[in-house]
């Protein structure tokens, strides 16, 4: 299903003009036109902005029944198979320091430093 198709058939089921949307969200005209005609892909928070001017659920932008869909029943993770750094031991420990003291920093430094991270890790 295209996404602007279902936001322009919710719009005209509750009979709001492309204007009234633009004053419920904020939102220009042009760019609410542009997302109906399927020229722009709208981020999630443009969405939740829709669904909120729509007054609907946010399922029903992306489903046409009433009730949301049925999540599939997906296999269980087995509990040994988080292999992600700081899950468990000295790395988990680690991990808290560190959360713990960015959490002190101010924002400036915390930046300073999330920025000397991004360029070591692109070596």
């Amino acid at each position: 299903m295209i996404t602007g198709d279902r936001l322009r058939e919710l719009r005209k089921e509750r009979k709001f003009s492309q204007g009234e949307i633009e004053k419920r969200t904020g939102l220009l005209r042009c760019y609410i036109s542009r997302v109906e005609n399927g020229h722009t892909v709208p981020a999630i928070e443009t969405l939740e902005k829709f669904a909120r001017a729509l007054e609907v659920p946010m399922y029903q932008l992306f489903n046409d029944g009433e009730q949301p869909p049925k999540l599939p029943n997906l296999p269980k993770r087995k509990p040994g198979a988080g292999i992600e750094w700081g899950n468990k031991g000295k790395d988990a420990r680690l991990l808290a320091k560190f959360c713990r003291l960015f959490s002190r920093m101010k924002g400036d430094d915390l930046g300073l430093v999330l920025f000397m991270a991004q360029k070591m890790a692109k070596r």
